[in-house]
């Protein structure tokens, strides 16, 4: 594994310390619009109605989470890096630049910081597919991962964004994301898929000629995106689908009426389609309830021609079955009771019957001694009843056949009878026979009721199955011209009911819009107004010798205007003109800087931290400088890290005395990549002449011939850096600087430059070196200068020696100008 020679910054560094945003920032959005639906004028459904519009198209990437920063990122296997790489940042506001030739590895870092977050990138966008086919590294591309470690304010530990490929295609890629308290789960579910359209902080070369070369529907829609008012515009236009549903749901409901009209008028012989015109013209609103009644098929009311026929139709007669099973044992009982009739059974029976009699007469009179039947006497004594009561229960015994046959008939009759039911309605054609019906119920004789129930069965069931042919084909000829109508009808009512139930909504909805529609215009102006001032300030430090005039950048048309465009007010001396017409290619991408970077420092982005590639091509050496200012102030409340192969940008910052932290890309054989910070050339060569004047037995040639040299390189790093920051206070050309810088070939022309700007005047730098930094500081310098011939120079101490050349290059990068 390949890993920057970086020392990593404390891992917790606690993000308390983070410089925040100016004060001057905007309010965030959310905060703002919730206060200004607080306070409308509205009424309390249009404010729930707004609150959920508003709500349900949040910004996804104003998440509960802190500003987000960059503490390090690693690549392995993703385009030109092989074995794992690191770049360790500091996860706070201020500039990185890292710098490194083309094809060193820069670039692959940017892109895979970019792709991490997105799962693309932007600089493939349109792009041929043999551009992007290799996406992985040819040399160590068997594992491709992306791993993002970040700073979140209010939170102790790091947070880690991991992306992975699985596939050859470059979209077959998974992303996590691992927060301390908060486990780890899919990047897509991660709040900040929105905020990464409207405040993209990565801009690439290709992005700044996309931003000012695209159509102007698309350059407008960049602009708008970045003034953040997107979740304003996804609830006008939530909303505006909201009133376009339930407005075209109105129109269309009435825009079918008089055509359904003429076709129920033209059935007026059928009393549901006047029943439905009826419910149509309901004053007010239709009766739905009546014209749902009339689809389902249901009648209005219990009387009328339709109701008796459906009462026909529906008509059920004896169930034959059941009266054919019922008949047959009602017969089999009389027969079983004729059966026992003739046998002894039978005689045992009555003669049981007979003597209870007797008995229970016995009973009654007690005193009587005389038979109530013969008038013999004396044979009704207490032996005669004990010998009855023996005798009626041998006989019962002997009778029970038959009492059980009787019994039958007697459940047979019921069975029978039970059959016959009243019906709720009967039809008039069924009276008679339903009459005859009914009637059974009354006969006692159980021969005469299994005749009579079979036979008014038998008429009932065949007068029910004609009646309800009848009324059937009746019923058929009628709704064949009414199911014409139904589906329609159906259709109708259904969009009818739903049209006036939303007509409250559709109201409210109106409202809501036209409230939100005139906070956006309010708010676009005014966030267009700082927007544009950002941009101006950024221009005017861009532009450093152009003559052009950069006077207002605006926005006209909507977010769904067919004709909507991005206009950019300039002048060229004075003159009116078209900005792209009349801007050459540095400028434009000064002005497409100046259009980008004022995203980064909204209020409502939770992204700390933006991430530049390639900004300085075209640019002229003036401009660059104006980029280093603009880069600096944006790094006061922003980590801003920019990659960048061109050595000026660094010079920039270091001409113009600001902060800057350098690191370096070195690619080398294998896509090997090493990342290491940048020392200060002066601080480099002279930690170089400290080393070697610490090594024990220094050899004599090393004293006198490379410790001299190694501290001439420290003297001229110096001169040159001093000559750099002399030149830009004058206000010098950088053409003319970098020229004489070329030609300056010596050590003494190098200072002339630093103390005067004019190699020509080597002759006096001694002089000035005496004066600026004492006599001792020319004996320094000569014998730095004597080290590269042959004799060398003589030192005596050489501790003491470097100590000295290091004041001496210290005092000269603080070097004045003369005139």
């Amino acid at each position: 594994m390949t890993s920057s020679e970086q020392t990593k910054p404390d891992a917790h560094l606690s993000m308390s310390t983070a410089v925040k945003a100016p004060a001057g920032q905007s309010v965030p959005l959310a905060d703002l619009v919730e206060a200004r639906l607080a306070a409308a004028d509205l009424g309390e459904p249009v404010k729930a109605l707004l609150a959920e519009a508003l709500g349900d198209a949040e910004i996804q990437g104003t998440s509960p989470m802190g500003r987000i920063y960059l503490d390090s990122v690693s690549v392995e296997g993703f385009r030109g890096i092989g074995p794992r790489a690191w770049l360790n940042l500091s996860p706070l506001p201020g500039v990185t630049l890292v710098v490194g030739r083309n094809g060193s590895g820069k670039s692959s870092i940017a892109e895979a910081i970019e792709t991490a977050f997105t799962g693309t990138n932007m600089r493939w966008l349109g792009q041929d597919a043999t551009r992007t086919s290799n996406w992985r590294n040819l040399h160590d591309g068997a594992k491709t991962e992306v791993g993002v470690k970040l700073a979140i304010e209010g939170d102790t530990g790091r947070s880690t964004l991991t992306r992975t490929w699985t596939g050859n295609d470059v979209g077959a890629c998974a992303g996590t994301f691992r927060r301390p308290g908060h486990g780890t789960v899919p990047l897509d579910q991660v709040d900040w898929k929105q905020a990464l359209t409207d405040y993209r902080p990565f801009l690439s070369y290709v992005d700044l000629g996309r931003m000012i070369s695209g159509k102007p529907a698309q350059m407008y829609d960049s602009i708008a995106t970045i003034l953040g008012l997107g979740h304003i515009n996804a609830a006008y236009n939530r909303l505006g689908q909201q009133e376009k549903a339930l407005g075209d749901a109105v129109k269309a409901a009435k825009n079918e009426v008089p055509e359904l009209k003429d076709a129920l008028y033209a059935l007026q012989d059928d009393e549901r389609a006047v029943q439905a015109l009826v419910a149509i013209e309901t004053k007010g609103r239709p009766d739905f309830e009546a014209l749902e009644g009339l689809v389902a098929g249901l009648p209005a009311a219990d009387d009328g021609l339709l109701a008796e026929l459906r009462a026909a139709v529906d008509m059920r007669g004896p169930d034959l079955e059941q009266v054919g099973t019922a008949v047959d044992r009602l017969r089999e009982a009389l027969a079983g009771v004729e059966d026992v009739r003739s046998t002894g059974a039978e005689d045992a029976l009555q003669r049981a019957n007979l003597l209870e009699k007797a008995l229970a007469h016995n009973n009654r009179h007690p005193d009587e001694e005389s038979c109530p039947v013969c008038g013999t006497e004396q044979v009704l004594d207490v032996a005669w009843a004990a010998g009855a009561s023996a005798q009626i229960a041998m006989l019962r015994q002997e009778a029970k056949t038959a009492e059980d046959a009787r019994s039958e008939l007697r459940s047979a009759a019921r069975a029978a009878q039970n059959l016959v039911q009243t019906p709720q309605r009967i039809p008039a054609a069924l009276t008679d026979p339903w009459n005859a019906w009914l009637a059974c119920r009354t006969v006692s004789d159980p021969s005469e009721l299994a005749q009579r129930v079979h036979d008014t069965a038998l008429s009932l069931a065949d007068a029910c199955a004609a009646v309800k042919d009848n009324a059937a084909r009746e019923l058929e000829k009628r709704d064949e011209r009414w199911r014409q109508l139904v589906t329609r009808l159906a259709s109708w009512t259904r969009k009818a009911r739903a049209a006036a139930e939303g007509e409250p909504r559709l109201r409210h909805v109106k409202k809501g819009r036209a409230w939100v529609k005139a906070l956006a215009a309010e708010l676009r102006e005014k966030r267009m107004e700082g927007f544009t001032g950002h941009s101006q300030r950024i221009w005017e430090k861009l532009r450093q010798e152009s003559d052009i005039d950069l006077q207002s950048v605006s926005l006209q048309g909507s977010e769904k205007a067919t004709v909507r465009k991005l206009v950019m007010d300039v002048t060229v001396d004075g003159e009116e003109a078209s900005a792209l017409s009349v801007m050459s290619q540095g400028e434009q991408h000064s002005l497409a800087l100046s259009l980008f970077l004022p995203r980064a420092a909204t209020a409502d982005s939770p992204f700390g931290f933006i991430v530049i590639d390639d900004p300085v091509q075209s640019m002229d050496p003036a401009k660059v400088n104006g980029l280093a200012q603009v880069l600096h102030e944006l790094g006061e409340h922003r980590q801003v890290i920019v990659f960048t192969h061109d050595t000026r940008l660094q010079r920039a910052f270091t001409t113009q005395e600001l902060p800057v932290t350098v690191f370096e890309v070195e690619r080398g054989k294998s896509s090997k990549v090493h990342v290491k910070p940048v020392i200060d050339p002066v601080r480099q060569a002279i930690g170089d002449a400290r080393a070697l004047a610490s090594t024990e037995h220094l050899p004599e040639a090393a004293r006198t011939h490379v410790l001299p040299s190694l501290c001439r390189i420290a003297l001229e790093n110096a001169f040159v850096e001093a000559a750099w920051v002399q030149h830009h206070r004058s206000g010098g050309s950088e053409r003319d600087l970098q020229s004489a810088v070329a030609d300056a070939d010596k050590l003494m022309e190098m200072a002339a430059l630093a103390f005067f700007g004019d190699i020509g005047r080597s002759s006096d730098v001694y002089r000035e070196l005496r004066t600026r930094c004492g006599p001792r500081s020319v004996d320094l310098l000569k014998q730095c200068q004597s080290g590269a011939h042959a004799t060398g120079a003589r030192i005596a101490d050489p501790h003491r020696f470097v100590d000295e050349i290091n004041d001496l290059a210290q005092k000269v990068r603080k070097a004045e100008v003369t005139k």
